[in-house]
């Protein structure tokens, strides 16, 4: 179990520093913090590059600290929050297949996440060697602010027209 634990730690880990380094710095054919930012902004997030490198830091540190197997809670919810809101934001209206561009990819990610974090990160974990055990109810707890956090981050989005008309100073709606 903890040599499944660690394999599970490093894969999981590694993709999501590279996820993360793709919208921070363009490595691994990413778009770094401009390209990102005016994607997130064509989904309603504003400024577009602030929420670019947020959701950066949180999936490279949140990688990081999985393959390290260190706070095994806050990376897992670090990670979960970032798959949650991409479900939501991107994957959720195309149903479950991740060939049709469904959330398939992302929910498993996030669930092994949440795996990991109720496995204490397993005996080769940082957490351990430093003598702390953080599963159990802390691994729950990891998820549940991750899922948290994934769903309040994609209600963060705002529709261009309520911008425009914010802009124009009515905020109004006809009725």
């Amino acid at each position: 179990m903890d040599f499944g634990l660690l394999v599970l730690r490093l894969v999981v880990g590694a993709l999501f520093i590279g996820h993360g380094t793709q919208k921070l710095f363009g490595w691994f054919g990413g778009h770094g913090v401009e390209g990102t930012g005016g994607f997130l902004e064509s989904l309603g997030y504003r400024p577009g590059t602030r929420y670019a490198v947020l959701g950066g830091v949180a999936e490279a540190g949140g990688g990081l600290l999985l393959v390290l197997g260190l706070l095994t809670p806050l990376a897992a919810a670090a990670v979960i929050g970032m798959m949650i809101n991409a479900i939501f934001a991107v994957h959720v209206d195309k149903g479950a297949w991740n060939q049709d561009g469904g959330y398939e990819y992302p929910l498993v990610l996030a669930v092994a996440a949440g795996a990991i974090a109720l496995g204490d990160g397993g005996t080769a974990a940082v957490d351990r060697l430093l003598g702390l055990n953080l599963g159990g109810l802390l691994g729950w707890l990891g998820i549940l602010v991750g899922i948290i956090a994934g769903v309040v981050a994609a209600n963060m989005r705002r529709e261009l027209e309520s911008d425009e008309e914010q802009e124009r100073g009515g905020g109004q709606r006809a009725a």
